[in-house]
């Protein structure tokens, strides 16, 4: 650790392995003098003004992508041009080495064809693009090899083919699969106050621009007043191997960074000209995003027109890994990690002591949305006695283009579609539900998981016009909704303000499929007034529905003339409550 400044002198180096130095001035690196971190170390520097980083020395750290030569990693480079100016300079993928060993590397090769290669190094310039306040894909600017990257801009770079057997303090350049590839990030380290424009209603990919981790929740909330608090990680299929917009398979996760929760992607098809298509599935990743690791991009959506500044402040030593909150697209599920306690001492240049901030997650409830059997839409409910019931930082907009997607769910929010809403917890409280289908279509609803909460023993999926409360923690609730939006019709709750309910209904009726004598029955042993009985296929496509029903304890409708599959059926009573079932029909 050092209090003053860092010189490093021609032909020497300073090795910092698994720990961190700290600078409380700026760093000197001279001709072919180095600073190599290693094994997760890092590099602070307390400086709260502009940069007077200096020398012609380089400062190395390794990071490794995730993607293979057809997918996409977010990048931000933590070091830029090395040169005897004053300050921080650009970056380009010149700047980025294949480790050799702990100290040596070699430059990668660049090629202008489409596939990048792990041995030797060869990184494709095609795939180099950077986006800065825009709103469209046609708004991404190629960037190629040329070293035009100002600090804090993220770029776009797909990763390698092959595999390569050099190991470097245990780990190897490149095993092979998906997301494997080491690189070398080599230059001037960046330092001090770095601002990235943002405008209004536009997004700007950045990332964290240091050779440290940084507290995306500081980062967030000292730049409220630009962006919306929070931060759109990309995900892409790593299945598809095509370089084809067309066949690409992605979406964007979403970090909030006032309640710390993040709401997986889901990943969607897209046309040739980068619009979104068809969902296409939902690998629910969950990740843990509190702390930034070296070289990560992500977006941030601007709602004035300005600047996202990050500070040294920011900075915190903060190993990458699961366990230490911090992921730069790793495949864990962390939704089984428990941890409760406290943070340990994290070194950090705010002098925030850590260990007097609980671990303990916002308290959430995370729900699932079928969107007509295809993907599905995970939305959250958060719990912070912070929070207000309206719109504020802790809630999260949906990251995807509304206006195009054919099937969706989500959280009413003065009338806009959220994947996240956050506010003080209350027995009596009620969030809207929306809807959105470009054809009749089937949802089922369920809750997916509890994190750090039991403050209520039960959710429901209120119908208001029918007054029917379908319980969608113990059970999955299946509804038929025609082409269109529905914004007003639904609403979860904790509670029930009626008598009747799915739950009562369920035992008052029975449906089934006799396809024996070809027929769909629906017992009524209590005679109830059942108004009418539908039948729809898993498209949501109406293939019978009879209504004004005569009183019976026993209906009867002939299935002889239907293919063989799987079929929901709605039963619907005089006073508005309604039944949904999955029957199969097999006529043989």
């Amino acid at each position: 650790m050092s209090y003053g400044q860092i010189f490093v002198s021609s032909n020497s180096y300073m090795y910092v392995g698994n720990q961190f130095v700290f600078s409380k001035q700026n760093t000197n690196l001279q001709n072919n003098g180095n600073i190599f971190l290693r094994r997760d170390g890092q590099f602070l520097q307390g400086a709260t003004a502009s940069s007077t980083n200096t020398g012609l020395g380089k400062l190395s750290v390794y990071q490794e992508g995730t993607s293979d030569n057809f997918d996409y990693n977010y990048w931000c480079s933590p070091v830029g041009n090395a040169s005897a100016a004053v300050g921080n300079e650009n970056f380009g993928i010149t700047m980025l080495f294949s480790p050799q060993d702990v100290i040596n590397s070699n430059a990668a090769a660049i090629t202008t064809g489409l596939n990048g290669s792990a041995s030797p190094l060869t990184i494709s310039n095609y795939w180099i693009w950077k986006y800065i306040t825009s709103a469209t894909y046609a708004d991404w600017v190629w960037v190629g090899s040329s070293s035009n990257l100002a600090a804090g801009e993220g770029f776009t770079m797909k990763g390698t083919s092959g595999t390569d057997a050099t190991s470097v303090d245990g780990v190897q350049n490149n095993a092979g699969g998906n997301g494997a590839q080491r690189y070398d990030f080599r230059g001037k380290p960046n330092d001090g106050n770095i601002s990235v424009s943002v405008a209004s209603g536009m997004t700007t990919l950045t990332g964290n621009p240091y050779p440290s981790a940084i507290d995306m929740q500081l980062f967030l909330a000292d730049n409220l007043a630009v962006c919306d608090g929070n931060a759109l990680y990309w995900e892409q299929d790593k299945s598809v191997n095509s370089h084809f917009i067309a066949a690409y398979r992605g979406g964007y996760g979403v970090y909030n960074g006032a309640s710390n929760i993040y709401t997986p992607a889901t990943f969607y098809t897209y046309d040739a000209a980068g619009n979104q298509g068809p969902l296409f599935s939902t690998p629910l990743n969950m990740y843990e995003r509190k702390f930034a690791p070296i070289g990560q991009g992500f977006m941030v959506r601007g709602i004035a027109n300005g600047n996202v500044t990050f500070r040294n402040t920011h900075r915190v030593f903060r190993k990458e890994g699961l366990a230490n909150n911090s992921q730069f697209e790793r495949n864990s599920n962390s939704s089984s990690m428990v941890d409760y306690g406290y943070y340990e001492d994290i070194p950090n240049v705010a002098g925030i002591d850590y260990t007097q901030i609980s671990k303990a997650p916002t308290p959430h409830i995370r729900i699932n949305a079928s969107l007509n059997n295809t993907a599905v839409r995970q939305f959250v409910l958060g719990f912070m006695d912070s929070a207000i019931d309206g719109l504020d930082k802790a809630d999260a907009l949906s990251p995807d283009n509304e206006a195009d997607l054919p099937f969706d769910a989500y959280l009413v929010l003065n009338d806009e579609q959220y994947v996240l809403s956050t506010t003080s917890f209350n027995i009596d409280k009620t969030f809207p539900v929306g809807f959105k289908s470009s054809s009749a279509a089937i949802y089922r609803i369920q809750v997916a998981d509890f994190i750090n909460f039991d403050l209520a023993e039960n959710v429901y999926l209120h119908d208001k016009e029918t007054n029917v409360y379908y319980d969608i923690k113990n059970q999955e609730t299946q509804i038929a909704l025609p082409q269109g939006v529905n914004n007003t019709k639904y609403e979860i709750t904790f509670k029930t303000n009626a008598l009747g309910t799915v739950d009562n209904l369920k035992k008052d009726l029975l449906i089934f499929q006799d396809n024996k004598n070809q027929e769909l029955q629906v017992l009524n042993p209590n005679n109830l007034n059942v108004n009418s009985v539908a039948l729809f296929d898993l498209a949501g496509k109406k293939i019978f529905k009879e209504a004004k029903l005569s009183l019976s304890d026993n209906y009867k409708f002939s299935t002889a003339r239907l293919s063989q599959a799987v079929y929901l059926v709605e039963v619907t009573t005089d006073d508005g409550q309604k039944i949904n079932q999955k029957i199969l029909i097999s006529n043989k």
